[in-house]
């Protein structure tokens, strides 16, 4: 089955949909490993993971069918470029979606001249690792605003420009 790619409203009714989608697997994924972490803690971790309007660059959905299937966004860290909130659904997985939808983010980034894309991720996510390792992203150390609250999380950037360093 074929899909199509939207670039869509942050607040488009799907994009809300499958970033609720994602929050889910997040949450399933990483709760068991902080079974009795402290409100505050958390409280610190979903500051540092909470995204400003105003930093949004862009945002796509995937489409099969009528049926919304992936989402991520591009947004400005400062003076970082960073893909954020990539999800595709377990029933859309393997179609290459996810690449896809990394391919969108790279290409805005790089035409508005970024020299390079960073993304954070974490070890209970060994898919999206292998695609962000597929794709040419090499790891970095961890990055504003996730040394604090997930310091063990993966971060990776990808040149796009050759003076990248």
């Amino acid at each position: 089955m074929t899909y199509q790619i939207l670039e869509v409203a942050y607040d488009d009714p799907r994009a809300v949909a499958l970033r609720s989608v994602l929050d889910e697997d997040l949450e399933r994924r990483y709760r068991p490993l902080h079974p009795d972490e402290p409100a505050e803690i958390a409280a610190a971790r979903a500051e540092a993971l909470r995204i400003a309007p105003d930093e949004i660059v862009a945002t796509w959905i995937a489409l099969v069918g009528e049926t919304p299937a992936g989402h991520v966004m591009l947004r400005r860290l400062g003076v970082e470029w960073e893909l954020k909130r990539l999800v595709v659904t377990s029933d859309a997985q393997g179609r290459g979606i996810g690449r896809a939808l990394t391919e969108k983010v790279i290409a805005r980034a790089r035409d508005a001249g970024a020299e390079r894309m960073i993304l954070q991720s974490g070890p209970a996510q060994p898919e999206s690792i292998a695609l962000y390792a597929g794709m040419g992203f090499t790891p970095i150390p961890v990055y504003e605003p996730y040394r604090e609250t997930m310091p063990n999380s993966l971060c990776f950037a990808l040149r796009l420009d050759s003076r990248a360093p």
